[in-house]
């Protein structure tokens, strides 16, 4: 159910480059900023900071708590396809997103990282789910064989379901040190992201859409504000609600999640136009043949990318007042 392709961008920049290449387009390199309301502890000083490092580092320690997140059980079967999927790889974008919001907003790695876990595991299921033949019917994810090719459809569909919950089991079970009232309210904003005013109404909003002529842009982006954008924006919203940040922080992170989640979808957009299988790790064109209106489709690969350059820009400016941080998609 939601978008799925790796892309990164580093948004704290003064020097902005897009790049199309191995399954992302990268809004890479920068001279790291500082920037925080708050100060933050963080080893990744403006001095030091290194993205490849950054990323390489959280992405090790999300893999690693990853992998003690779920064990085998019985039926084994339901444990092996959820592990399958959770454990395929990926850039672990989402979570390191929860992360680095946690420590722009002052709060420490450990007390955002069962949510993070919680995060990917949503984001899995909603993948798991997009790729049946009942949606978006695609036979390869991350470049590895689907859950529904290796476990049939029947147990693609109850693991996705049994991480859905296990997700939430994971954030109250796991967390240590937060307030209660912050656990709340992250579970409800993960409960939004994913429900009907979130992921699942954007998914049956892109279902209706399909083969219809005269799509207009406030409906694609509806869309996909709700199917990519809303998981996207509790990615970086809730490493700060776990911390307490304020209500100014918690709305400019969410005015940047909402530009960068929409810049997100329009290069994924135009990847599946211009990427291969290999750089993807799943089909290319599927829009295109399904008939699905896209960004492309409506303003062009040309004014695609530019909106998805002005996007970033505004969000961009959303992390101004900050005195240190790194924002990554």
């Amino acid at each position: 159910m939601n978008t799925k392709t790796s892309k990164q961008t580093i948004l704290n920049s003064e020097h902005y480059r897009t790049q199309e290449s191995s399954h992302k387009t990268k809004i890479i390199d920068t001279s790291f900023r500082s920037s925080t309301l708050k100060d933050t502890n963080t080893s990744f000083t403006e001095a030091t900071f290194n993205l490849s490092d950054y990323l390489a580092q959280r992405r090790y320690q999300v893999e690693a708590a990853l992998e003690g997140s779920i064990t085998s059980g019985y039926p084994e079967k339901l444990y092996e396809s959820m592990r399958y999927s959770l454990m395929a790889g990926g850039k672990r974008l989402r979570p390191i997103l929860c992360l680095a919001s946690c420590e722009l907003s002052g709060g420490a790695l450990e007390m955002a990282m069962p949510t993070a876990c919680a995060l990917e595991m949503l984001h899995t299921m909603s993948l798991m789910h997009d790729d049946l033949p009942a949606l978006d019917n695609d036979d390869y994810r991350r470049g590895k064989l689907t859950n529904h090719k290796v476990y049939g459809e029947n147990i693609a569909i109850l693991a996705g379901d049994a991480l859905l919950p296990y997700a939430f089991e994971h954030i109250v079970v796991q967390t240590k040190g937060v307030p209660a009232d912050r656990l709340l309210q992250v579970i409800a904003k993960l409960s939004h992201a994913v429900g009907a005013r979130g992921l699942a109404g954007g998914q049956v909003a892109d279902l209706e859409s399909e083969k219809l002529q005269n799509l207009d842009l406030a409906t694609l982006n509806f869309i996909h504000s709700h199917k990519t954008g809303a998981l996207l924006e509790a990615c970086v919203v809730s490493g700060a609600l776990l911390v307490g940040a304020n209500d100014e922080v918690l709305q400019r992170l969410s005015r940047y999640a909402r530009n960068i989640g929409l810049a997100f979808q329009i290069i994924d957009d135009v990847l599946d136009i211009t990427a291969t299988k290999e750089q993807l790790g799943k089909t290319p064109g599927k829009d295109e043949k399904a008939l699905k209106a896209t960004y492309p489709s409506l303003l062009g690969i040309h004014e695609s990318r530019f909106q998805a350059q002005k996007l970033i820009e505004e969000a961009k400016k959303e992390l101004a007042p900050f005195e240190r941080g790194l924002f990554l998609l």
